[in-house]
């Protein structure tokens, strides 16, 4: 992979509270610089999340989502506002990031998510981040992850409780999302935040947590933050606010990565 340019003296200021930090530094604002991250859904936790990565200066981003804004998602969907009622949400989050930041690359897609289309979505990428809401397309994102041999980072909210794991199913004795949750979902028959509700905040910290564990990602071998986290879970509790970790076994007879390495 060839390294984007050193940072000029712009860069250097917008992100001179990264790089101060010893665990990040100039090498690791540099590899993020160069780093590529499909994000997959703009909703409750893609869109506070797509702030913060596009905060952190990923070089490029890739932005899949087939919904329109509507009114009941401006209570957890920060990146939206009432003028963008009715439009496309990767239309929306597209002009957001190059008013944030012109500098990074950016495109889209507004087709929904098959396993027709997925591989097409996630090949090349260093990065997939899942924040859809039914188990089919989760699924089809993380068999196209497996396949294209890219690391996937799922997250999940509902009501007060959220789910953030790390994926590489394409390596030998790493579990992939299937191995985690089976092969019985890929019906989308995932409850949804309009049945069950969701506290806003609670979807800004999945959002924000899993953030934070895809710079880990994409700075593991390069500084002192990085780290893979491969096949854990980390379940965060909003009713009774705590947190708590286990790891996924890759289980060998899975559909998805059972002959995968």
């Amino acid at each position: 992979m060839t390294l984007p340019p050193p940072l000029d003296n712009a860069r250097l200021d917008r992100f001179a509270r990264h790089i101060v930090l010893p665990e990040i530094g100039g090498a690791g604002q540099v590899a993020l610089a160069g780093r590529h991250l499909v994000l997959v859904g703009l909703g409750g936790i893609g869109s506070p999340a797509l702030q913060y990565l596009a905060g952190a200066g990923i070089g490029k981003l890739t932005l899949v989502d087939d919904d329109r804004v509507d009114v009941s998602n401006l209570q957890r969907q920060t990146l939206f506002n009432t003028r963008d009622i009715g439009h496309g949400k990767a239309v929306v989050a597209k002009r957001w990031v190059t008013g944030f930041d012109p500098e990074l690359e950016v495109s889209i897609s507004d087709r929904r998510i098959t396993t027709d289309n997925a591989h097409d979505l996630v090949v090349g990428a260093d990065l997939v981040l899942d924040g859809t809401d039914n188990f089919a397309t989760r699924l089809a994102v993380s068999d196209a992850c497996v396949a294209e041999r890219v690391p996937l980072l799922s997250a999940a909210v509902g009501r007060f409780q959220g789910q953030v794991g790390a994926f590489v199913g394409h390596l030998a004795g790493e579990a992939c999302y299937r191995c985690f949750v089976g092969d019985a979902f890929d019906a989308e028959d995932c409850d949804t935040c309009a049945e069950d509700g969701m506290l806003g905040a609670m979807a800004g910290w999945v959002a924000t947590f899993a953030a934070m564990q895809a710079v880990r990602i994409l700075l593991d071998g390069v500084s002192a933050l990085g780290e893979g986290d491969w096949g854990r879970v980390h379940l965060l509790e909003g009713l009774k606010p705590g947190m708590r970790s286990f790891t996924i076994a890759k289980d060998p007879a899975c559909t998805g990565c059972g002959s995968a390495g």
